[in-house]
């Protein structure tokens, strides 16, 4: 009996991380944009690169504090357009952070703008809607 529930267990776990990847996507395809943009609404320094999803990064953004944002345009990163990137948000003496969500590369002139809000070692990185 318990080897059952194990089995089911994983089939559940399996089932869970096919539905989510198979729903980021959908997620991804509405948010098609050139330009990536972090906030800096923390109190403390952050940079930031951009990750795809299979890991690729772009080059970090200089440090900036708090009340001030950088800008990426993807046009000029090693990704091709159709990617799906968001920013991994590095805080000065604190943690790393991806961003909530991922969003399409379309060369279109649109930004999406994440914020990065919390403390050093508990923050978000949030897709702004």
């Amino acid at each position: 009996m318990a080897s059952r529930t194990l089995s089911a267990a994983v089939v559940l776990v399996g089932t869970a991380g096919v539905t989510a990847l198979a729903a980021t996507p959908a997620q991804a395809a509405t948010p098609c944009v050139q330009k990536i943009a972090v906030v800096n609404n923390g109190g403390f320094v952050i940079n930031f690169q951009l990750t795809t999803r299979t890991g690729e990064l772009s080059a970090p953004t200089d440090d900036y504090p708090i009340n001030q944002y950088r800008v990426v345009d993807l046009n000029s990163t090693p990704f091709a357009p159709g990617s799906d990137v968001r920013p991994l948000v590095h805080a000065q003496a604190g943690n790393t952070v991806a961003g909530n969500v991922f969003v399409s590369f379309c060369d279109n002139g649109q930004t999406a703008t994440y914020t990065a809000s919390g403390t050093t070692l508990n923050y978000s990185v949030t897709l702004l809607t």
